[in-house]
């Protein structure tokens, strides 16, 4: 069979809904994949090796926020959606989607073990004819010099013959109402022509707009420069939340006012610190790859370490402002109100909330969080259980508002508390009249 042919039959099955597909990992990224998969009329399997999203899926139970049940209860009825721990069913799939964790180091390097073994797992279960895509995060190369190198298994295979590979980045923001996996434009790039036409092909199916790129290497470079774009502005608004403490100045009410601008600036806020998946992560992954080509990247250096240092300025301002009331830091009781990474959501990974507490523990502090996403959070050795919502403020010497979750009272909590330390913002429709001193990032 020639290339032409090779081509035209996976196309063909791509086109008519008869390609199998698989997705590996069916976290925040892939769930979602798989619901639009099984909606476009694919015959989908989420391959994970964790037993409990499997279980939960097969039982037609979310255990993601934007996802309901209801979303895709009737595909897993109907045998069109299902997920397993079996890595045998990637020998089925004729296009397979890796949505794997790409986190860092503990030296800030990239962790590329998620993709490492996602790749060795579809090398173990590859056949001809195969579509397989890369949707992790990671640095530009990653694609065309790893996972190529993999899946062509010696020159037992030939790419964009009877194996095609292509880059796409996810685009996923939790906790999002307006733009889902449908809606948001979809970046691939494909190895050869051949690669980016089987891979356009499957997801024109899936979302509205797919935008063509020229190679793996831009698609995976165009999701560093979203990222790091955020990153960046964040890191420079945090700086000038510093700058304005130094010259008592409200950093908030300095951003409201440039924001009135109607051309020419956009508006970042300042916080804790960056959290999340992608944005403290992501930037990081291309300064590892500059500094192996001896380039530093400058601005994602300082922004990085600007950013870092905020959860310990949190825990200094608080000792500053418990010793305005003659209080010491060391045996106070402080709560943490919030320690999901963003507001309204259940994600706490890489959130700011970690290296607050960790500070705090360090200087002596009893702390207790309130936070109804996350019922259980883990913290190095310890392990905290989250306060009911009507819990007293008042048994506080601070309350420390990490994330601004919309269903705290914060009514209340202005009436109750004797200190609140404001990093979102969150208190101002409240502070006049309140009893609680309100000292704001």
């Amino acid at each position: 069979m020639n290339r032409t042919q090779n081509m035209a039959t996976l196309l063909e099955k791509i086109q008519s809904k008869e390609a199998r597909v698989v997705v590996v990992g069916i976290g925040y990224v892939g769930l979602p994949l798989v619901v639009e998969l099984a909606h476009a009329g694919y015959r989908v399997t989420g391959y994970d090796r964790d037993p409990s999203k499997v279980k939960q899926l097969n039982a037609s139970t979310s255990y993601i926020e934007d996802i309901k049940a209801e979303d895709f209860a009737e595909y897993v009825k109907s045998g069109k959606m299902d997920a397993s721990t079996d890595e045998s069913v990637i020998k089925e799939a004729d296009c397979v989607i890796l949505c794997v964790p790409t986190p860092l180091k503990k030296t800030k390097d990239p962790d590329m073990s998620y993709i490492e073994g996602a790749a060795q797992t579809v090398v173990r279960n590859q056949h001809k004819d195969m579509l397989v895509v890369l949707e992790s995060t990671t640095y530009p190369g990653t694609t065309r010099e790893y996972l190529v190198s993999e899946l062509l298994q010696g020159g037992k295979y030939t790419l964009g013959k009877d194996v095609h590979v292509a880059f796409s980045p996810e685009r996923v923001d939790p906790g999002n109402a307006k733009f889902g996996t449908r809606n948001t434009p979809k970046v691939v790039g494909g190895c050869t022509p051949a690669c980016m036409a089987v891979a356009k092909a499957l997801y024109s199916h899936i979302v509205n707009t797919v935008v063509d790129v020229s190679s793996p290497d831009a698609a995976e470079m165009s999701k560093l420069l979203e990222n790091t774009f955020r990153a960046v502005n964040i890191g420079l608004v945090n700086e000038f939340a510093l700058i304005c403490e130094r010259l008592g100045l409200d950093v908030w009410e300095v951003i409201g006012a440039a924001a009135t601008k109607p051309f020419g600036f956009m508006p970042f806020w300042p916080g804790p610190g960056l959290g999340g998946h992608c944005i403290p992560i992501d930037p990081l992954y291309l300064s590892w790859k500059m500094r192996g080509l001896k380039m530093p990247a400058r601005f994602i250096e300082l922004a990085d370490a600007v950013n870092t240092a905020m959860p310990e300025h949190v825990v200094e301002i608080t000792a500053r402002a418990l010793n305005e009331k003659k209080k010491s830091m060391k045996g106070s009781k402080i709560l943490i109100s919030g320690v999901a990474y963003k507001r309204d959501i259940s994600d706490f990974r890489e959130s700011p909330a970690a290296d607050v507490i960790e500070g705090l523990l360090k200087r002596g502090v009893e702390v207790s969080y309130m936070d109804s996403w996350v019922p259980v959070f883990k913290e190095g050795e310890h392990s905290f259980e989250s306060l009911k919502p009507d819990t007293s403020y008042a048994g506080f010497d601070a309350v420390i508002i990490v994330t601004d979750h919309k269903n705290i009272d914060y009514v209340r909590m202005a009436k109750e508390a004797d200190l609140i330390i404001d990093t979102r913002n969150a208190m101002r429709p409240y502070g006049e009249g309140a009893k609680a001193t309100i000292v704001r990032l």
